[in-house]
């Protein structure tokens, strides 16, 4: 008797092993610039996201806390997720969905809440995140790695 694999779940199955054996991303207060040497107008102090790891099919926050020396009253918040090195998800949202403008100096929180699709694969996920000012400049850019994990069978009483 012949047993039958598809090639796409032949392909999730080793997605799911070589997840296993990879090493976890950095905690998801750890970050870095994408330009060490840049001095972004906007500094990034932490990162917290809720729940850690996210999982798929439940709404996730994302709240990245920053300060800055000046005013901002409106610009663009850029979003690039990797898995492994494959580019999975892109997103443009405008900074004033993100957090309360116009932005006055000091310390300022964008809030994001995504929920992933249930069948999004688990694993290690890298996250490039760029703020935009009105004029297009480049104010911060950062990016951090976070996990989502195995999402539960059992449904939540």
């Amino acid at each position: 008797m012949a047993i039958s694999i598809s090639s796409s779940t032949l392909f999730l199955s080793a997605l799911l092993l070589v997840s296993t054996f990879l090493p976890s991303p950095a905690q998801a207060t750890s970050f870095e610039y994408c330009n060490k040497r840049a001095k972004y107008p906007v500094k990034i102090s932490g990162i917290n996201i809720s729940p850690d790891p996210i999982q798929g099919g439940k709404p996730a926050q994302f709240n990245i806390s920053a300060t800055t020396g000046d005013g901002i009253s409106k610009g663009k918040v850029v979003i690039d997720v990797k898995y492994f090195f494959i580019y999975v998800h892109s997103e443009t949202k405008e900074l004033c969905e993100e957090t309360s403008c116009p932005i006055t100096t000091g310390d300022f929180v964008l809030s994001h809440q995504q929920t992933l699709p249930s069948l999004t694969p688990p694993g290690s996920y890298y996250l490039t995140m760029k703020i935009l000012g009105e004029d297009g400049k480049e104010l911060s850019c950062i990016t951090f790695g976070f996990s989502i994990g195995f999402a539960s069978s059992v449904a939540d009483s």
